[in-house]
């Protein structure tokens, strides 16, 4: 493997820097929320990982579009990276949310129209890697990836669109709340800077983990490509 680029490395050291930074943000500088007192906290967590998870899945339809227009293998492993990473970052969402959601609306989980479409985002890029899975050879592996990630795709719009779409309980952080949404907050100047230096942290972190992983695609990759001439 080659050596880790010097600028990968500061990616790494400033992304570390950046997350403590956030958490002092929301612990120390972020007010407490009047009504749901501590629990809000997550709410800068939870929003950081949903627009991270969300910006991957674009990220990977993006990378199945151009390998299909230029056959090169390094959009492949741009693609899997991207899901990978937004997998666990969605998740992460999921998780937060419920844990948000059970003060604010005394259950952790309900078939919301936001939850619903979030679980199901969640579930098919879960889907696009076990498709993967089942296919051996590459070049097909990759195009049938890449075709799936450009349908799979059109599910995020939906998902971040939902609660403008349908009656929901879930509240729109981004612009005008909807009339039937519930735990929503008025957020002072202090909160909006925490939130925003939150998306920003998890934006570079995100960046990193990225870079980490096609660096590890790569070396998979290569590995694959000996295996083969070596059977043929």
């Amino acid at each position: 493997m080659k050596t880790q680029p010097k600028v990968l490395t500061g990616l790494s050291i400033l992304s570390i820097a950046l997350f403590l930074g956030a958490l002092g943000m929301v612990f120390l500088y972020a007010p407490m929320e009047k009504v749901m007192g501590p629990v809000q906290k997550i709410f800068y967590f939870h929003i950081a990982n949903a627009w991270v998870g969300m910006l991957g899945f674009v990220v990977a339809a993006a990378a199945g579009i151009i390998y299909l227009v230029t056959k090169n293998p390094k959009w492949d492993i741009v693609e899997v990276a991207a899901v990978e990473i937004s997998l666990v970052f969605f998740f992460i969402t999921i998780v937060t949310g419920s844990i948000w959601a059970y003060p604010a609306w005394n259950t952790w989980w309900t078939w919301d129209a936001r939850l619903t479409s979030a679980a199901v985002l969640e579930m098919i890029y879960v889907a696009y890697l076990l498709l993967r899975q089942g296919i051996e050879d590459p070049d097909r592996r990759a195009r049938f990836g890449a075709v799936y990630t450009i349908i799979g795709g059109v599910s995020v719009p939906i998902t971040f669109l939902s609660i403008r779409f349908w009656q929901t309980i879930h509240p729109a952080i981004i612009g005008t709340q909807s009339a039937e949404a519930q735990g929503g907050f008025d957020m002072t100047s202090s909160m909006l800077n925490t939130m925003f230096f939150s998306l920003i942290t998890f934006s570079v972190i995100f960046v990193t983990l990225l870079w980490h992983r096609i660096r590890m695609g790569e070396l998979a990759r290569t590995v694959e490509e000996r295996k083969l001439q070596v059977a043929q």
